[in-house]
C-alpha cells in the first residue's frame, strides 16, 4: 500500500475512497496517508471507531509521528466515529443541519489553523455495514457539499466484504461516483461471472503517465474477458483507451476507471480531476490511440460527459449484440 500512500501525497485528491479486505490494509494505507500529512505540516481529523483510532495512533507513532505533540498544537484531531454519528442522525438518516453543526465545526476549527487538512472518515461504512446503504450514499454527498465550502482532503473506508454483493452493484456504482479517486483497487462481480447480462462492477485508479492508457485498456478487458463479453473487447478496448488518452494529454491529472455490466450493456467511465470537457483531437498528432474523441460517438451505443464533484466523468455504453 505505500505506493498509493505515495500517490497521495503528490497529488491529493479532494475525496478518495478505500475498499479494504482487513484491518492491516486500512491502517497501512490510512496510516501512510495520515502520517505523510503531519510531517508536511497538515492537520489531520480522524473520524474513527475505538479500536481503528487506537491502530492508526500506533501506526502514525511507528512512523515517526509525535501524536502527543501533533495533538497539543492542533495537528491531530480524533472524534469517535459512533458517536459523532448519533449526533445528527434521525430515524437512520443524516440530517443536513445536525451534520454541519458536529462535523463542519471540527473541520472548519482544523482549517482555521492555517493549515492543509487531511480528515479520514468511517461513519459512512458504519451506515453502510449496519444495511443503511442510501443514508451511507446521503452522508457521502453531505461531505462533498462541506468539500466546496471548506478546503480539506478526505478518505473514507469500507471493508471490500460488506460493499460485496449483487444487491449493492447499484447503490456501488453511485458511491464511486461520490468519490474523485479510488485507492487501489475495488472488484465486485457476481458469482455467475462469465456470463453475459450478469451485474458486475469493478474500478482501479491510474496515474497521469502516458503509458497509462494501455494499462487502462489492459485492466477493462480483462474484466470483460472475466466476465464473457468477447464480442465487446475490439470496442471497449478503443473507447478507454481514448477516454484514458483524453485525461492524461487534456485533464493532465490522475483518473480512475470504472467498468460496470447490467442486463443490457457494458458502462466504461473515465473519471479525472478537471471540469474542461474532453476534446475531440486531430487523430495524426495522438500516436495513442489516433483517432480521436470522435471515436467513441462512432462506437458508443450512447455516451456523456458528467460533471463530478471536483471534475468530470465521461462515460460509453455498448450494449450487448444480438439483444
Amino acid at each position: 500500500m505505500r505506493a498509493a500512500a505515495d500517490s497521495l501525497t503528490r497529488a491529493p485528491a479532494p475525496h478518495l475512497v478505500h475498499f479494504y479486505d482487513g484491518d492491516s490494509e486500512l491502517i497501512d494505507t490510512v496510516g501512510d496517508y495520515l502520517a505523510d500529512g503531519i510531517r508536511a505540516g497538515d492537520a489531520a481529523v480522524i473520524v474513527a471507531t475505538a479500536t481503528h483510532r487506537i491502530a492508526f495512533e500506533a501506526a502514525l507513532t511507528a512512523r515517526g509521528v509525535n501524536v502527543a505533540a501533533a495533538r497539543a498544537c492542533g495537528a491531530y484531531v480524533v472524534l469517535d466515529a459512533e458517536e459523532t454519528l448519533r449526533q445528527f442522525l434521525v430515524a437512520d438518516w443524516p440530517e443536513r443541519i445536525g451534520f454541519e453543526l458536529v462535523v463542519r465545526a471540527a473541520i472548519r476549527s482544523a482549517c482555521d489553523t492555517g493549515r492543509p487538512v487531511r480528515v479520514f472518515g468511517e461513519m459512512v461504512a458504519l451506515l453502510w455495514d449496519a444495511g443503511h446503504v442510501y443514508a451511507a450514499i446521503e452522508l457521502e454527498s453531505l461531505w462533498n457539499e462541506l468539500g466546496r465550502q471548506l478546503t480539506f482532503t478526505l478518505m473514507c473506508a469500507y471493508p471490500a466484504q460488506s460493499v460485496s454483493g449483487d444487491d449493492h452493484l447499484a447503490a456501488l456504482a453511485d458511491l464511486c461516483e461520490l468519490h474523485s479517486a479510488v485507492v487501489g483497487e475495488h472488484r465486485e462481480s457476481s458469482a455467475a461471472a462469465g456470463s453475459p447480462g450478469v451485474a458486475a462492477a469493478t474500478a482501479r485508479a491510474f496515474d497521469r503517465s502516458y503509458d497509462s492508457p494501455r494499462a487502462a485498456r489492459r485492466f477493462v478487458l480483462d474484466a470483460l474477458r472475466q466476465w464473457g463479453h468477447y464480442p465487446l473487447l475490439d470496442d471497449a478496448g478503443l473507447i478507454v483507451t481514448e477516454l484514458a488518452t483524453n485525461a492524461v494529454l487534456h485533464a493532465r491529472t490522475e483518473y480512475t476507471v470504472h467498468v460496470s455490466s447490467s442486463a443490457h450493456a457494458i458502462r466504461i467511465a473515465v473519471r479525472d480531476s478537471s471540469p474542461t470537457p474532453p476534446s475531440r483531437r486531430d487523430a495524426s498528432l495522438v500516436a495513442t490511440s489516433g483517432r480521436g474523441l470522435g471515436i467513441v460517438a462512432a462506437l458508443a451505443d450512447q455516451w456523456n460527459v458528467e460533471s463530478v464533484t471536483a471534475g468530470k466523468s465521461v462515460w460509453a455504453e455498448l450494449r450487448y449484440r444480438g439483444r
